[in-house]
């Protein structure tokens, strides 16, 4: 068969197939067909949100050793943890968004979190130490970009009482908005450990930008 014949029946199946989707079934009305769909949407959609939340909670996080027996250690001896008033803030509160389509980018994001898991790249304490101030930096870059999205959602600068903080805490905050600043500029060690890198020259924070 010749490139030409090939290419009309081609254009033909096409056709023919396009004919197919413009008419309703012959043996089901248009409304059963409609009904199904929107069954299977709801099904689907259903499905996805339900996937999305079963990868969205602090046990899933910490299924994984990597977490379980470096950061989640660190973060149980914080405020964040355990405090006077009984609220606690779990993993995904601080680093998945709540907007449904920056929490799908970020879930797309963790895909690479996948390969590393499968790769063991911190597998071992020491390996983790050894990535420590790499990963920290990836975290706070990506809070810095979206001016602390998450702490915000708990920690609103318009909700503050000034009244009831103490002075140095109001002395701190005044200065970092007017400079404005973001929470994570200030608070970087406040639910993790600190790498002692950064801890040698704070000037670490931040990698350096690519020209």
């Amino acid at each position: 068969m010749s490139d030409k014949n090939k290419l009309e029946t081609v254009k033909r199946m096409l056709a023919e197939l396009w004919q197919i989707l413009k008419k309703p079934s012959a043996k089901y009305s248009l409304g059963t067909l409609l009904s199904v769909g929107i069954i299977a949407g709801i099904i689907f959609w259903g499905g996805f949100n339900t996937a999305m939340e079963m990868t969205n909670n602090e046990t899933f996080c910490i299924s994984c050793h990597e977490m379980r027996e470096n950061v989640y250690v660190e973060y149980k001896n914080t405020i964040h943890y355990n405090n006077r008033s009984g609220v606690r803030a779990t993993c995904p509160d601080c680093h998945v968004p709540k907007e449904w389509h920056w929490k799908v980018l970020r879930k797309i994001k963790a895909t690479n979190e996948l390969f590393h898991k499968a790769m063991g790249t911190i597998d071992t304490p020491a390996k983790f130490e050894t990535k420590r101030l790499e990963l920290a930096q990836h975290v706070w870059q990506a809070m810095k970009d979206t001016d602390s999205r998450e702490c915000r959602n708990c920690h609103d600068y318009e909700s503050m009482d000034y009244a009831r903080q103490g002075r140095r805490a109001v002395h701190n905050h005044t200065k970092g908005f007017d400079a404005k600043k973001t929470c994570i500029d200030c608070h970087k060690g406040i639910a993790h450990r600190l790498p002692e890198m950064y801890k040698e020259d704070p000037s670490a924070a931040f990698p350096p930008v690519s020209e």
